[in-house]
């Protein structure tokens, strides 16, 4: 049960009826559930994916069907998070984690807000990643969306030049309405580093939209550029 500590957890305004009817909304773009904490690995990717997008919620000790379950007391979880936020994620993140009692088990409330400096990365054994929220999923981000995300936290402003390689992705997407960079890249006849990089400044210019279907980016126009 919640005692005075001096770590990341502190007892809820929150009772066990209000995580049950919060529960109950689903999974989604802003709230995720488990039943425990997996690993510290796995959960720093959730708390990243949720940082690098709009900020969320996670519950902790709600099954997959929505019960509430609780956790045998909170301090391996607390421990896990402390690690995910603090040493697996960089930049690290601050998070709310909040014990909601629930018979003699309790609930964790873990609220993350949308980072102010993106990308966040996760360490990984074999790399840094950076992950992103998608509807109820968590989505490895491309290399793209990556220094998309970069130049949308950069605070500079991004300039493109329209050649005859913008000239030829236009004529493209009027008829076809979107593309790839493996497709942009046979079109001009270039590296796919060198097409990425020019879908990349367009989408930093507000002329492109990204989206991913099916695991693979695609660039559209944007709407702001169809009206």
């Amino acid at each position: 049960m919640y005692s005075q500590n001096t770590g990341l957890a502190t007892l809820s305004d929150m009772d066990y009826l209000d995580v049950k009817n919060l529960a109950q909304t689903g999974e989604g773009m802003y709230l995720e559930f488990k039943r425990t904490i997996p690993s510290a690995e796995k959960i720093a990717r959730e708390i990243a994916a949720f940082a690098n997008t709009n900020g969320g919620t996670l519950l902790i000790g709600v099954d997959d069907d929505k019960t509430l379950i609780g956790v045998d007391g909170y301090q391996e979880e607390e421990f896990l998070l402390k690690k995910a936020a603090h040493e697996l994620c960089d930049p690290r993140l601050p998070i709310t984690v909040e014990i909601v009692h629930f018979g003699k088990r309790d609930l964790l409330v873990i609220k993350i807000l949308e980072a102010s400096k993106k990308p966040i990365f996760v360490h990984t054994a074999d790399r840094d990643v950076v992950y992103i929220r998608e509807g109820d999923q968590n989505k490895t981000a491309s290399i793209e969306r990556i220094r998309i995300i970069e130049n949308e936290n950069s605070g500079k402003g991004v300039t493109f030049q329209y050649g005859s390689d913008e000239q030829k992705l236009f004529r493209y997407l009027n008829e076809y309405s979107e593309i790839s960079v493996e497709k942009f890249s046979h079109l001009i006849d270039v590296s796919e580093r060198t097409a990425g990089n020019i879908l990349v400044n367009l989408v930093s210019a507000g002329i492109l939209n990204l989206f991913t279907k099916d695991n693979i980016d695609y660039f559209t126009f944007s709407r702001r550029c169809e009206s």
